[in-house]
């Protein structure tokens, strides 16, 4: 879906490089660059330390790259003020792997998806803070009455379809999902990826989607990049890497990943 369009993001020479006691460096990230189209999911993929989250994070910048940059919308993320870095990120918000984890227990659902909307930079009314929050609910396949309980009396599905609507109510123009459907069993997860597929195809999506198995990726992601060591080995269309892959990497990881063709069946 990328086409001609100026990238939405962009990734350049983005190294980092944490220090490690008795003076040794972990090496997370090794010179990585890609962009991300409007309206495009972008898969990465590798296995666990392979440096995908900490490129996750930064892109959030929710941590700071050794060298490099972050580009959203042409603009370098860490170029900013953080006045300014605050008030754009109603743009950029992120689904976190462990629905529970990310959910405050002791906040109704209603107050937690409607948190971010003090990042909005217009004043809404409490009723129409309510009038969206029912809205975004509903658009995530629960109930706009559900506002009301709390996520222990959830099951983890509905608690990431919770954290997804969280991410989606300052209608961002990036969401960074993170490992966001590896904590569910099989069955949910296709559900999960089902609906994100929904709210991209009816909202034009753009997404940086996370992921250690190539099968969530092949079902959710235009394109695909692998990383191994904080390097990105190979990146290109999903189909394209799935059939014929350039690294010798990249074909143990497609030999070793079950398939979810079930993700095509009714819901």
């Amino acid at each position: 879906m990328s086409g001609n369009r100026a990238p939405l993001v962009e990734v350049i020479g983005l190294s980092r490089r944490y220090a490690l006691p008795g003076g040794r460096n972990l090496q997370a990230l090794d010179n990585v660059s890609l962009s991300v189209a409007p309206g495009e999911i972008l898969g990465i993929v590798g296995e666990s330390g392979c440096g995908k989250s900490t490129l996750a994070r930064i892109v959030m910048a929710l941590d700071r790259p050794t060298s490099g940059n972050v580009l959203l919308e042409g603009d370098d993320l860490f170029a900013l003020s953080p006045r300014e870095l605050a008030r754009r990120r109603r743009n950029f918000q992120m689904i976190f792997q462990d629905p529970y984890g990310s959910l405050d227990p002791r906040m109704s659902v209603a107050r937690i998806i409607a948190e971010p909307l003090r990042l909005l930079p217009e004043r809404l009314s409490r009723a129409e803070k309510a009038k969206r929050v029912a809205a975004m609910l509903e658009d995530v396949g629960l109930r706009a009455e559900d506002g009301a309980r709390f996520p222990h009396e959830f099951s983890g599905g509905q608690r990431q379809r919770i954290a997804i609507a969280r991410a989606l109510i300052t209608r961002p123009k990036l969401v960074v999902a993170d490992e966001a459907t590896s904590a569910l069993d099989l069955t949910v997860q296709a559900q999960i990826l089902r609906l994100l597929r929904d709210l991209r195809a009816r909202h034009g999506l753009t997404m940086l989607f996370i992921s250690h198995n190539l099968g969530v990726i092949e079902e959710i992601a235009d394109r695909v990049g692998v990383m191994q060591a904080g390097r990105l080995l190979e990146i290109g269309p999903t189909a394209a890497v799935m059939e014929n892959p350039r690294e010798e990497y990249t074909r143990r990881l497609l030999a070793a990943e079950p398939t979810l063709d079930f993700l095509e069946q009714p819901a």
